[in-house]
Formats: structure tokens, sequence, C-alpha cells
């Protein structure tokens, strides 16, 4: 098989196309320059694709005498996730842009150009794994080790792409195991740090990043019911859940602490309220990807993830007619995927994306357009937990 190993520069993609390399088959390792700033450095263990990366991607690709190029991706980089992450944030909602990046970089134009050039798969460090069907058709699932799942951030590919798709780490390896085994071959990379934060803003300062791109004016931050608490510097710079750097004017009457519950871009208008008030019920989205098969009922049980180390938690999924307008890049006209939790989510955005489950299965993702608070499907939510309880 002819494989296409896209190398980060770190150590899970380094083992990953070793392990490529052992089983015989035929590995060209790649690099994806995503910035065009020349001297972008990483900084400890802040971003990833740097010009160190790349550096280091290349030692490792001579220590397996393999092929290694550089794939220049800035420009669909900028466009598919820098400018979706302004975009988003400008509209009120929270993306996350390594979700992006995995579904129309990683898996969308890497794949297609590997497709293109006669290879018949990517191979990445992900630590999730898929499972191949009597049918032909292939699953993603959870990795092994549960604490490194890495099946969220990759919950929006599809089927098709699924078939193209190879992670050797996620069946069977932990992370001391992958760094032993980097020491074992001889990697550069097999002690350096895991990256963290978003890769194009390295020193993880979002917030002043995002104000040099938005235009942010002074606005009101109110209750519920619309009294003003105090004055904001640009709405989009806050986000659901949020606790500091509110600087309201007075505590609340109950003395507890107040968060964000809605960022309304278009009335440049911050909401808060109490901690109770963020737990939702319901998430719906009309973006939406199935990670295989189209699920076989249009109502199902189900567990669903928001953040990449969250916890899912148990809830009911269902694909139905939208209750609201349809979006310009709706995933099927008039329809939404709705799921009503069982246990409240606190914090939920919209932008973000919700993953769902079935056990250690990927069925699909979407992407959240709009929430229902947890009072609003109470009566949904009861019953569901009295008849877990076998009450």
């Amino acid at each position: 098989m002819k494989v296409l190993a896209a190398m980060s520069g770190g150590v899970d993609s380094s083992v990953a196309a070793a392990r490529a390399v052992d089983a015989g088959h035929e590995v060209v390792g790649v690099h994806l320059a995503l910035s065009r700033a020349g001297g972008t450095l990483r900084e400890g263990s802040r971003g990833c694709c740097t010009i160190e990366d790349a550096i280091d991607a290349r030692r490792v690709c001579d220590t397996l005498d393999i092929p290694f190029y550089v794939w220049d991706f800035s420009e669909r980089f900028r466009d598919d996730v820098v400018d979706d992450f302004i975009s988003e944030y400008a509209q009120g909602r929270t993306p996350n842009p390594c979700l992006r990046c995995n579904e129309k970089i990683k898996f969308a134009a890497l794949l297609d150009k590997a497709l293109d050039l006669g290879f018949d798969a990517v191979v990445t460090g992900h630590y999730a794994a898929t499972i191949d069907r009597p049918d032909g058709t292939r699953e993603l699932h959870r990795g092994a080790e549960a604490a490194k799942d890495q099946s969220y951030v990759l919950g929006v590919l599809t089927g098709e792409q699924l078939k193209h798709c190879w992670f050797p780490l996620g069946a069977d390896a932990d992370k001391a195991e992958v760094r032993a085994e980097a020491e074992r071959r001889g990697f550069v990379t097999a002690a350096k740090p895991d990256s963290y934060d978003i890769c194009f803003i390295p020193d993880g300062d979002t917030r002043t990043w995002l104000g040099d791109r938005i235009p942010m004016r002074p606005g009101p931050i109110v209750d519920r019911a619309g009294e003003v608490l105090g004055e904001h510097d640009g709405a989009t710079a806050f986000t659901v859940g949020q606790r500091k750097g509110l600087r309201l004017g007075r505590p609340a009457a109950d003395g507890e602490p107040r968060f964000v519950l809605e960022v309304n871009a278009a009335e440049n208008r911050v909401v808060v309220g109490p901690k109770s008030a963020l737990a939702i019920g319901e998430l719906v989205g009309q973006r939406f990807t199935w990670a295989g098969p189209r699920p076989d009922s249009d109502s199902f049980d189900c567990l669903v993830q928001v953040r990449a180390h969250g916890e899912p938690v148990l809830g009911r999924c269902e694909i139905r007619a939208a209750k609201s307008s349809t979006r310009p890049d709706a995933s099927e006209p008039g329809i939404e995927v709705a799921v009503t939790v069982y246990e409240p989510l606190v914090g939920v955005a919209t932008g973000q994306t919700a993953v769902v489950y079935d056990g250690t299965r990927v069925v699909g993702a979407f992407t959240i357009d709009r929430t229902v608070a947890a009072d609003e499907v109470a009566e949904v939510i009861g019953a569901a937990s009295a008849a877990q309880n076998g009450v």
C-alpha cells in the first residue's frame, strides 16, 4: 500500500510513520506549512506547524529513510480555519479551530491531494481506532487510552474519508509507550513536549488577537431581565460560561458569581447570570456529518461530547425537520440534528461541535446552532432519568 504520513514534527506522527514503514508499506512523509510567517518558531509547548516542527519532521524521515516533502497549505488554512475562526467569533459563536483544521485541511485538502497523487491512505498520529464492517464500511472508535483519546476532533470525518485513514497509535498504545518507542528508534521527537493552545495564536492571548482583527466597540453587560450591570469593550471577546473579566459594577443580590450566558454580537450585548442558568438540556445543529453509515433510525439513544477532553453524557439523538430557518451551509435543507441530554450540560456555546457516540463508536458530529435551557426540556430529562433508575 502506498501511504502518505502526515508529519507534524511531534512524537505521535513520528511513531505512526515508523509503524507504517514496519508494516511494509511504501511511505512518504509530508509536513504541512500552514503559515507564511517565515520567522515562526515554537514557544515551549505552545503552537504547532512551526519551522522547528518542519525540521524535526525531516530528521525523523531521514532516520526512517523515507522521502520527505513540505506542502504549502497556508492559503487554504487561512481561508478555512483562521478566517472561519474570526468570522465565528464576530457572530458571537465559539468555534474549535483544531477540529476545523482536521475537517478542512488534514482530512480534506491533504487527503484529496494524496488520492490524486495515487496514495491509498493517509497516516496520522491521532489516538483513535477504526473498525472495518462486513459490508465494507468503516467505523471510527475511541482510542484505547481514554486520557489521550482524540476521536472527538476526528468526529467530523465522513465515511468516505475514513476509508482512506489509518491511525496506527489508537488501538493499542498509550503516550508513555509511544515516547519509549520513539526513544528506541532514536527520534529527536522522543521527549518533545505536546503542543497545545491554538497554533496561530502561539502566545495563547486569544482576546488580544481577536481584538486586532474584529472591530470592538463598548456595549452593555446586562442580566436576564435586561438591567444594565456594567460595560464591556467588545461583545465578541466574551464566551459563554466565562466568569473572569466581567468587571461588573456591583455584586449580585445573592452574592454569587455571575457568568456569561449569551453573547449577542448583533446587538453588541453580553448577558450574564448565575451558574445555574448555564444548564443546557438540548443541543441543535443543521451542519452535520456521519462518521460512516447514516444512522438506521432517526431517533436513538447516544452519548454526546461537546469538548475535546470533556466527559460524554447520555442523551437522545433525533434527526428531524428543522425548527428554525435553514442556515446557508446546512448539510440537508430543512433538516437538523438535536440531542436532548439526560444530565444538563454547563457552559455550552453556539459554534462548538457536538460529537455523537454509540458506546466507543463515533456516529457523527454537528456544529451547535442553538441550545435549549434545561428547564425547558425538564420533562424529557426527568422521564429519561427515571427510566434509567428503574422508577
